[in-house]
């Protein structure tokens, strides 16, 4: 593909890419079997979340016609036609490495069942199942004379029945039956022979059961096929200053429900007169991303394979405890020293136990925190209630319209404000993302302040495999500006000063883009003065074209950039008007990349960030975002020596080059993959630590 004549890749296509690269993982026959499945559910599960906002912002763009496309270089039609054409060709693949991985599930003697496929202990077993668990969740709808077509459900898969006699084909009826996968669950093992592994998926289970579904027609002849349609999945918020947030998030959720269809995805085998029907009644046309697949749809259940069926026992390591937090207060280690955690690699407790020690400390007044999404039982929101509990002042920013996790994050505003939590809620225009904790005590009359600053949710569960950074810290400065942005969040009408007024957190909107063009600056100065300079960040995505510019003219400076970017690339990082060739590479393995750092030479007295943003618009401009700099010279290098682990990744980093190509990095040098290596130098820093304390 050719992008050449456009100063950036767009947006969307370079996702595309991004997602290639996880449907590489599924198609390595090196990782684990359990790993492959999981990571073609990863694929799937993505794939619907871009249709869902995405493919649905564009369309709406041609919607709106001109005015809309301010923000893109190509016109959005030209985008869709290409997403399409990259689609198709990925689902292609996909539907090559699941038959791979499908034979090598049957040399394990793992096998997926059809309902044509089952013994007669197996059938009586299905039968049984459907009677007891099925049935009860399911209402098939006879849809070909129905004058109003039911709304179908956004990630819900259903089956599209033919029916017929024998003597008379011509005579069809035509139903729909939702498959109840979110209720029953998808997968059902069944009795197996010694040393195998039967299991069935519930639509088959269905499938199975037809005809005592539709036993009162008559009919003897039956074809189903599985199709889903993912909807546009975003939430028109009109700015009625009369309706509150929550009001109009629920209006939002209400109308998610039923938001135009952006894809139609269907077995390629599906009765042609069925199909015609089904994308006429759903108003489809060509242009609404019909894509034909395989006899299964809603592959992101396959996250969830059933575990016990495999001999391979995962092999994910555990993660450890920090050394300088064993046995010990957490607050009377960070009242001393800085302390960073690096997920997953060390265990995600510490922030837990921090929350719970200041939930029961006397001389604990606040606490406040921002919460962005937050595990389904969330030990986090448990400590919170006990410190409000407990007489603690509890302000909790809680992120309404983190897209997917509102209905979710209204019930915990409901829950924390029955404890007596003060929960905020709304910043017109502006979603708060960074990821911050405000702790004060008293101690004999004396204001002490401590907390964190992470690059990640505060979400027990994801932080088993999402990459990240949290700051625990007492700095003094840095807890300043943690209680501006505080003060600012609580007073959003009137007090943007509190944020401007930042002196070492650079947050964003207003500070973060201005500075982060003076630090680019300075290194550019550097090398046009042939003295040493370099850049290197780490991040997901990188789109903003301003910030884009700005790494090219510092890469045509012959400042040298090192980039480690997972997701959106929209950089084209060959160029031969670049005195130093950039480098960048994206890494995609076991845990998410999740982390951003950002590293500037800054004339040998290196300047180090974490940061809760990516280099976005949406996140420099219309979010509030924290990037914190890292002033201890150990975690400094720490931060340091893990980046510097990643680029030498020769085993699961892959050049992001102008053609998107995902081209691993292989180099002649000894294997390097740098999540195993990362946990190795972390775990030997704490045996060296724990030598160095028991001395």
């Amino acid at each position: 593909m050719t992008h050449m004549k456009r100063k950036t890749i767009a947006r969307d296509v370079s996702w595309l890419s991004f997602n290639a690269r996880v449907l590489q993982e599924a198609a390595d026959a090196n990782v684990p079997l359990k790993e492959r499945i999981r990571f073609l559910g990863i694929f799937s599960n993505n794939l619907d979340e871009f249709f869902r906002v995405r493919v649905a912002t564009l369309k709406r763009m041609i919607q709106f016609g001109s005015k809309a496309n301010v923000h893109l270089e190509t016109d959005p039609q030209q985008i869709l036609d290409e997403i399409q054409m990259i689609v198709l060709n990925q689902q292609s693949e996909f539907s090559r490495i699941w038959e791979d991985v499908l034979a090598r599930l049957n040399e394990q003697k793992i096998f997926l069942r059809t309902e044509k496929e089952l013994t007669a202990k197996q059938q009586e077993f299905v039968r049984n199942y459907y009677e007891e668990e099925v049935s009860p969740n399911i209402i098939p709808l006879m849809i070909e004379n129905i004058p109003e077509f039911p709304n179908l459900r956004d990630k819900s898969i259903y089956l599209a029945v033919v029916m017929w006699k024998k003597e008379s084909a011509l005579n069809k009826k035509y139903a729909l039956i939702e498959v109840p996968s979110r209720v029953v669950g998808r997968f059902l093992l069944l009795p197996s022979a010694d040393g195998e592994n039967d299991i069935i998926l519930l639509e088959d289970v269905i499938r199975f059961s037809l005809p005592e579904i539709f036993s009162f027609f008559g009919y003897d002849q039956y074809k189903s096929h599985i199709f889903k349609v993912t909807r546009d999945a975003e939430i028109d918020i009109d700015n009625d200053v009369s309706t509150s947030i929550m009001q109009r998030i629920e209006k939002g959720l209400r109308n998610r429900r039923k938001g135009k269809p952006v894809r139609f995805v269907y077995d390629h085998e599906m009765d042609p007169s069925l199909l015609e029907y089904l994308i006429r009644r759903l108003h489809l046309t060509k242009r609404d991303n019909l894509i034909p697949g395989g006899r299964i749809h809603n592959f992101r259940h396959f996250m969830d394979f059933p575990d016990q069926v495999f001999k391979e026992k995962r092999t994910r390591k555990k993660p450890f405890d920090h050394p300088l937090l064993r046995s010990h207060r957490i607050s009377n280690v960070v009242l001393e020293r800085d302390v960073m955690l690096h997920f997953p690699y060390h265990s995600f407790t510490p922030i837990i136990d921090l929350l719970r020690e200041a939930a029961f400390d006397p001389d604990v007044t606040t606490i406040k925190i921002t919460c962005y999404r937050l595990a389904p039982q969330s030990r986090i929101i448990n400590s919170l209630i006990n410190a409000a509990r407990n007489g603690k002042q509890v302000i909790v920013m809680l992120e309404l319209r983190a897209r997917f996790e509102e209905e979710a994050n209204l019930e915990w505003k409901a829950r924390l404000e029955e404890e007596g939590v003060k929960v905020l809620v709304e910043i017109p225009n502006m979603k708060v993302h960074g990821k911050i904790c405000l702790i004060r005590k008293k101690v004999k009359d004396k204001q002490l302040a401590y907390g964190f600053v992470s690059t990640g949710n505060l979400n027990e569960r994801t932080a088993r495999v999402y990459g990240d950074h949290c700051l625990l810290t007492s700095n003094s400065r840095i807890m300043a500006d943690v209680n501006k942005i505080f003060n600012y969040l609580e007073q959003p009408k009137t007090g943007i000063h509190f944020l401007k007024n930042c002196d070492t957190i650079l947050p964003s909107p207003h500070l973060v883009r201005k500075e982060l063009h003076k630090l680019i600056e300075d290194e550019i100065k550097q090398a046009q003065k042939n003295k040493p300079s370099g850049i290197i960040l780490k991040m997901n995505s990188l789109s903003d074209e301003d910030m884009i510019q700005k790494l090219y003219e510092a890469a045509r400076a012959g400042v040298p950039v090192k980039l480690i970017v997972r997701g959106i690339f929209g950089m084209f990082s060959e160029n031969k008007k670049f005195r130093k060739p950039v480098r960048a590479v994206s890494i995609v393995d076991e845990y998410l990349e999740h982390a951003r750092v950002w590293v500037f030479h800054n004339k040998g007295k290196e300047k180090v960030y974490i940061s809760s943003a990516d280099w976005m618009v949406r996140n420099l401009e219309h979010r509030v975002e924290v990037a914190c700099p890292i002033s201890n010279d150990e975690i400094k290098q720490e931060l340091k020596d893990i980046l510097g682990i990643q680029l030498q990744d020769n085993v699961k980093a892959r050049r992001l080059d102008n053609e998107l190509s995902n081209e691993y990095v292989r180099t002649t040098k000894k294997k390097v993959r740098s999540q195993l290596e990362t946990y190795n130098y972390l775990y030997k820093k704490t045996l060296t630590t724990v030598e160095t304390s028991s001395h």
